[in-house]
């Protein structure tokens, strides 16, 4: 196995997979942005899947009013049994905060939801939103820090991907019936359309057959976990920013 380090060219990497020309690739394949008006929303995904790796992209999600709008980024496999690695960015009224969801489905099953508040306005400007997935762990990252992490625990029985290969997604769309307060907000179609903006996509991962890279530091992800000073920041975000977490709902797990 040998492992890449790739700074993305969006003309290359990836497929427009529906929205036509809502999703527009621009700066010579250095930026992409989908939009969603009330016909239909726009989607990417990699031409490259791959099993582990390290996927990082700025985002800079929809300004205003985005009630009912989620922009999703997440890494996914294929078929009724398929894995899944997610980002959903739920939109808001304006002057109301985004939520970030986070899940991971494993085998076609879910359950495992956490959310959060950021601690900055996300449409002001472009962060950092990685996902970090190796053998030994899942980490979810805004500009470096952690914001959650999921062990594998199989030796608890709790599954975890580690045998099907995944491409990276990204769509925007219509998720009103759910995504702000629970579909009580609705999406106001007079402020569309709406545009989320992409730049500085980056996938470290290995290519072949063995879980091994080389010892060239570029696979450093690789056994990469929470260190000290992670583990306060992960801390940190949890305690401050958590809104929601599967391990705590009486009402959903008894």
């Amino acid at each position: 196995m040998w492992c890449l380090v790739l700074a993305g060219d969006f003309r290359k990497d990836v497929d427009i997979i529906w929205g036509g020309d809502k999703a527009k690739i621009l700066e010579n394949g250095q930026a992409i942005t989908l939009s969603l008006d009330k016909v239909s929303g726009s989607g990417f995904q990699s031409k490259a899947q791959f099993l582990f790796g390290k996927i990082s992209m700025e985002l800079k999600l929809v300004a205003g009013n985005s009630a009912g709008t989620v922009t999703s980024y997440y890494v996914a496999s294929k078929g009724a049994m398929w894995d899944e690695i997610d980002f959903e960015f739920l939109g808001n009224l304006s002057g109301d905060p985004y939520t970030v969801h986070t899940y991971v489905i494993t085998q076609g099953k879910g359950d495992r939801e956490q959310q959060f508040r950021l601690w900055f306005d996300p449409t002001i400007d472009f962060h950092t939103y990685s996902i970090l997935w190796n053998p030994k762990t899942i980490i979810f990252y805004v500009d470096g820090t952690p914001i959650r992490q999921f062990k594998n625990m199989k030796t608890m029985n709790v599954s975890y991907p580690v045998k099907q290969a995944m491409r990276v997604h990204s769509s925007l769309w219509n998720g009103d019936d759910w995504a702000t307060r629970g579909g009580l907000v609705k999406t106001d179609w007079s402020k569309a359309p709406f545009t989320a903006y992409y730049r500085n996509y980056k996938v470290q991962d290995c290519v072949g057959s063995n879980v091994t890279c080389g010892g060239d530091g570029s696979s450093s992800w690789l056994k990469e976990g929470i260190d000290e000073n992670n583990l306060k920041r992960l801390r940190w975000v949890q305690s401050n920013f958590m809104i929601y977490d599967y391990c705590n709902d009486p009402k959903r797990f008894r």
